[in-house]
């Protein structure tokens, strides 16, 4: 088991987290407000940019392949290296539709 050490870009919060624990249950039980919601990598609430560093996340299904090189889902992903991450960063593809819905939202509020 090896411990790494993970930093939350613009935050200055660090924690060490074993690579057989995931990043998300090392901020709960250090009392880092990680937002989640399933758990079990389907939400994408607790996205993640990797600045820089590497993860395992094979049960991370809510990600394209190539997303999943770039953003982590804190739930499901250990690290494999020190860590920066930027959390509450979505995938370009995510925030397209997140702003398509803000604006069928708004639309519909005009009717």
């Amino acid at each position: 088991m090896t411990d790494y050490t993970v930093e939350f870009v613009g935050t200055g919060e660090e924690i060490e987290v074993s690579d057989k624990q995931t990043i998300l249950k090392a901020c709960i039980e250090e009392g880092i407000a990680q937002e989640y919601s399933c758990r079990v990598g389907m939400c994408l609430a607790c996205s993640a940019e990797i600045v820089e560093g590497e993860v395992t996340q094979p049960a991370a299904r809510g990600f394209t392949e190539e997303e999943a090189e770039n953003y982590a889902l804190t739930c499901m992903a250990r690290p494999q290296s020190d860590l920066k991450l930027d959390r509450g960063k979505y995938p370009p593809s995510i925030e397209a539709d997140a702003e398509a819905m803000d604006s069928d939202a708004a639309t519909a509020d005009d009717d």
